[in-house]
């Protein structure tokens, strides 16, 4: 059986991908607000962070490497995606893991595979998906490590907060400019190049901001594949943009999914993008 291995960042929560072939971990990270530690799963509300967040000190912390040596145990074969490393400790926490591992375990003669990612969210949780369906399917593991590479390297995901508090918060954006933005409506849209976030440009209001999300998807998609389409807790926004995307699109998309705390406490719940393939 194949081990794979995320963190919860990926915002896998909603998708069902254990099987005979396959089991599928996704490890907290966790945060940490007024000396209290919230494990990032299923019971963690985002505005309720949000909300506790403004009142105390808090950060956000890496799974513990005992989280990953537990994970590792399971099976002979595992492969592990993380976060961008320029963005979280994730990456050198499970590397540092599964050296210490074979060094106290030399017998378990275990295969573990870990990938950085270099992006976040369902940029690489989709790959994780991919990878599920494949395992079921009888996939080879160097097969899978192959197709996780080249989705990772090759998808784009690219987001519109519109409220831009929590963006500078996270320093995604400097104060002034998210104090001039949110003044004169400016909607930032973020990705991540090189493993690390970068603005493509900004526009005026929710509705240009939409417009510019399926522009670009539509300019830079590659022909034939699918999109995955992201969203906050503004259903009313989200709705605009699936309305958007079908009047241009060729096929609806593979998937929707809501981002989870970690993601959503640097970017704010009123956010919306879409994750292609280039």
């Amino acid at each position: 059986m194949l081990n794979l291995i995320s963190d919860s960042s990926c915002d896998l929560r909603a998708f069902e991908l254990s099987g005979p072939q396959v089991r599928l971990q996704v490890i907290p990270m966790h945060l940490h607000i007024d000396h209290k530690d919230f494990p990032d799963d299923e019971d963690l509300n985002l505005r309720e962070m949000l909300e506790a967040m403004a009142k105390a000190p808090s950060s956000t912390a890496c799974p513990s490497p005992q989280a990953f040596a537990d994970a590792f145990a399971q099976e002979k074969e595992s492969i592990c995606v993380t976060i961008s490393s320029p963005l979280s400790g994730t990456y050198q926490a499970a590397v540092m893991t599964r050296d210490m591992f074979r060094e106290e375990h030399p017998e378990a003669k275990l295969n573990i595979h870990i990938i950085d990612s270099r992006t976040y969210s369902m940029g690489y949780g989709m790959a994780v998906v991919e990878a599920a369906r494949m395992a079921r399917s009888g996939a080879a593991p160097a097969e899978i490590i192959a197709h996780i590479e080249d989705w990772v390297a090759y998808t784009r995901p690219v987001f519109v907060p519109m409220n831009l508090k929590c963006v500078k918060k996270s320093g995604r954006i400097s104060p002034a400019a998210a104090f001039v933005g949110d003044a004169i409506g400016l909607k930032p849209l973020i990705t991540f190049e090189d493993g690390e976030a970068k603005i493509l440009s900004k526009v005026r209001g929710e509705h240009k901001a939409i417009a510019a999300l399926v522009e670009l998807c539509t300019k830079e998609r590659r022909p034939g594949t699918s999109y995955c389409l992201v969203h906050g807790k503004n259903q009313e926004t989200f709705e605009q943009l699936k309305a958007a995307c079908a009047q241009v699109m060729d096929q609806p998309p593979m998937a929707e999914y809501e981002v989870g705390c970690i993601i959503g406490i640097n970017t704010g719940p009123d956010i919306v993008g879409i994750l292609y393939r280039k």
